[in-house]
């Protein structure tokens, strides 16, 4: 896949340093430091290994570090490609079968624990984590931060948008990649809050001790009184045949491909789950280039905001509810040439001609259920998808294919809550924060992580007066969408007048905040920041800075220039490289063409970045323009193939992606031997794979359905005693003169 060398918000990185290794032998060339896997996938390798069971092969998929799928052997070590940073001269192969162990020349030298002291160690350094540690380290405790990542932010710093929520509170009409900044910059004036990037918490023990896989290179022991477990959430995987094909991916996965390591990871792409996450990632695909050809949703009604649906649409992307998608097909690929390839224009290994997609077919798709020989590439070509019945029964004659070359998993996110059950079943003092407490949004987690911050010091001995407003705030911000209202038109005068295109009640208030008049109000029936805005005042300056900052692209300005004619502004997030008077294709709020218009004016807003253009309009339609289409119908239609059946779901999905275990085995196993502890199924070796269950544990209830065993009344299965794998070299810290020390895990080989 080609590199990303522009994007209309984020700033791309300079001067990195371009390193050249082995590649099954050939010679390639990534960044220095980036995630292995994104340098892979930007030499368009979709199969990184092939699984020992039945050579399927494996390609990424959460890009996390949550699953297996991206290992490969590194320096003949198997190792997690999206975890290890690429160096100079390493030599990478794909792992075919089992890995070998290493052949060790001498026994153990010397061993080294290392150990850090402190009052209270907090999990995660997302916006929940940040938060509590910033109220703590106020406080006065000694305060430990241990993030998985290199940048603290969790995921916001993938985010490109802006947040909604409250200005005064949380930052709401700032992109989260802008958050994740201003609240590390407020950590860092900390001196008794350490912060330990790149280091993992892997485990926790019953005295207080918890071991962290510092740089993931040395084990450290960080002795603690308190916890704060503020580690997030992984994404729920999804049962349907080929959902284990190279190019299914979590949607946090393509965020992060795009979005932090800035490879163009598709061309075509179905998302499945129509919340915010999904909603959010197809924004996000637009803006780095990328065509969507739709969003499927199996309920009946979007699950995230309207607004960010309504966004989407006017850009040209489809929602289709009631509709699920039934199975994924693959494709074989050749494998590309790598000698000479430098990352800049690396390009796909696929066996199609230059622009096949969406212009030319896709290559010739085999059933899902087909692995391939030796080492042959198998990425997705085609995703078929069906409408439901009210019990979300595919409905026979309604079934659409889709060539795409991407599934985008967003069904919703499980909190990794494991530590908090962990080190309550110990007796710990243990909060939970942010998505390990519940799944919310990150203005929300922001609270969550100040009120756990100010709990945990009480019932350390601390005297502290809470806000009381603090609670409030945070249940507001937390809330579900509430009533939907159709507004009145707008009739437009010389003078001008903002329009307002959202119509469902959100927690949300920067347009009201921004304006220099104070003439935006929020209409007030619920009395919080749940309100719609309205002009309220009787004069507006055009200044537009409320159509800039609203993070629904929701707001436009018009005034009358005529009378036929009328100037409209509205938000764009995309390059603005074009003439002026160029012809744009103008939507309404839920993306029903209005007319075509040329562009008069364009100004980017030095707050945000965002581009404010100005159109010449007709009269009679100037207060039902809401957007600007972004990508054309025609490439959202499904493909011309005759439809299918509804059998098309027909197949045998992968549950346990890690040891390939399939639901048809599961539900076998669980009616021959009446299981009802999940530890049982360790027997099948389901949940006993690298990940250690992390992205089968949510699919084992569908199993258990379809063998007539009720899900609640089953034993959940016992925790790994370590959240991830290590080397034993690195866990004695063998042969390192210092943590993170230019030898570390030189001999950490297992």
């Amino acid at each position: 896949m080609p590199r990303i060398t522009s994007h209309p918000i984020l700033k791309l990185p300079e001067g990195r340093k371009s390193v050249r290794f082995l590649l099954n032998g050939q010679q390639a060339e990534g960044f220095e430091g980036e995630a292995l896997s994104s340098a892979l996938i930007a030499l368009g390798k979709s199969s990184f290994s092939f699984h020992p069971k039945d050579g399927a092969p494996q390609g990424l998929f959460c890009a996390n570090g949550q699953c297996s799928q991206c290992t490969v052997l590194i320096d003949g070590v198997p190792k997690k490609s999206c975890l290890t940073p690429l160096a100079e001269g390493m030599d990478v192969r794909s792992l075919e079968g089992l890995a070998s162990l290493t052949a060790m020349d001498e026994g153990l030298q010397q061993a080294e624990r290392r150990a850090l002291h402190t009052d209270i160690l907090v999990i995660g350094g997302g916006p929940s984590g940040l938060a509590a540690a910033c109220e703590l380290g106020r406080i006065g405790f000694q305060v430990v931060v241990a993030d998985d990542k290199e940048r603290l932010g969790g995921k916001l710093v993938l985010q490109t948008h802006k947040f909604f929520g409250s200005e005064k509170d949380c930052y709401a009409g700032v992109r989260g990649i802008d958050i994740a900044q201003k609240l590390e910059e407020k950590l860092k004036k900390l001196p008794n809050v350490t912060i330990l990037k790149n280091s993992p918490v892997v485990a926790i023990f019953k005295d207080r001790k918890a071991g962290v896989y510092k740089d993931y290179s040395s084990y450290l022991l960080v002795e603690f009184t308190a916890l704060v477990v503020a580690s997030g959430a992984r994404e729920n995987n999804l049962l349907f045949p080929g959902n284990d094909l190279p190019g299914v991916l979590g949607a946090g996965a393509f965020q992060t491909l795009v979005n932090r390591d800035f490879v163009a990871a598709s061309k075509r792409i179905l998302v499945v789950g129509s919340g915010n996450v999904g909603l959010i990632a197809a924004y996000h695909a637009l803006q780095a280039g990328m065509q969507v050809v739709g969003i499927v949703e199996i309920m009946g009604r979007i699950s995230g905001y309207k607004v960010h649906a309504d966004k989407i649409r006017r850009m040209g992307v489809p929602i289709h509810l009631n509709t699920t998608i039934l199975r994924a097909e693959g494709a074989m690929l050749e494998s590309a040439r790598h000698e000479d390839t430098k990352p800049e224009d690396a390009v796909a290994e696929v066996a199609m001609p230059e622009g096949a997609v969406p212009e030319g077919a896709m290559p010739e798709c085999i059933g899902s259920e087909r692995a391939p020989e030796g080492q042959a590439e198998l990425r997705l070509c085609r995703a078929l998808v069906a409408r439901v019945d009210d019990r979300f029964r595919p409905i026979p004659g309604t079934v659409s294919s889709y060539d795409v070359d991407t599934v985008l998993i967003a069904a919703g996110l499980s909190p990794c809550d494991e530590f908090l059950r962990q080190a309550r079943s110990y007796g710990i003092l243990a909060m939970a924060a942010g998505d390990a407490e519940e799944i919310a949004e990150a203005s929300s987690a922001l609270f969550g992580g100040k009120i756990a911050a100010y709990n945990l010091a009480r019932m350390l001995g601390k005297k502290l007066e809470m806000d009381s407003s603090w609670f409030a705030t945070r249940d507001v911000l937390k809330s579900r969408p509430g009533d939907s209202f159709s507004r009145s038109p707008l009739i437009p005068d010389v003078e001008w007048r903002p329009v307002f295109f959202c119509s469902e009640e959100i927690p949300c208030n920067p347009c009201a905040t921004v304006c220099p008049e104070s003439s935006i109000s929020l209409r007030p029936i619920r009395g919080d920041i749940m309100d719609l805005p309205y002009f309220s005042g009787t004069t507006c300056i055009g200044c537009f800075s409320c159509v800039a900052v609203c993070p629904g692209l929701a707001v436009s300005l018009v005034r009358k220039l005529s009378e036929t004619s009328a100037e409209v502004v509205l938000p764009w997030e995309f390059d603005a490289d074009f003439p002026q008077g160029q012809l744009m294709d103008l939507v309404g709020q839920e993306g029903e063409f209005i007319e075509t218009a040329p562009v008069t004016g364009r100004r980017k807003n030095p707050r945000n970045g965002t581009w404010l253009l100005h159109f010449m309009t007709s009269l009679k339609n100037a207060s039902r323009i809401a957007g600007i289409r972004v990508q054309a119908e025609e490439l959202s239609l499904p493909s011309s193939s005759e439809p299918q059946d509804a059998q098309a779901e027909a197949g045998d999905p992968i549950v346990c992606r890690c040891e390939r275990i399939r639901l048809s085995e599961i539900v076998s196993f669980i009616k021959e031997n009446r299981v009802r502890d999940i530890n049982q199924l360790k027997t099948l070796r389901v949940g006993m794979g690298a990940c250690g269950g992390k992205t089968c544990s949510r699919l084992l209830d569908r199993a258990f359905k379809q063998a007539g065993v009720d899900p609640s009344q089953i034993e959940s299965g016992s925790l790994r005693p370590l959240f991830m794998e290590i080397p034993m070299g690195e866990i004695v810290n063998e042969g390192l003169s210092k943590i993170g020390g230019k030898n570390a895990g030189v001999r950490g080989a297992p």
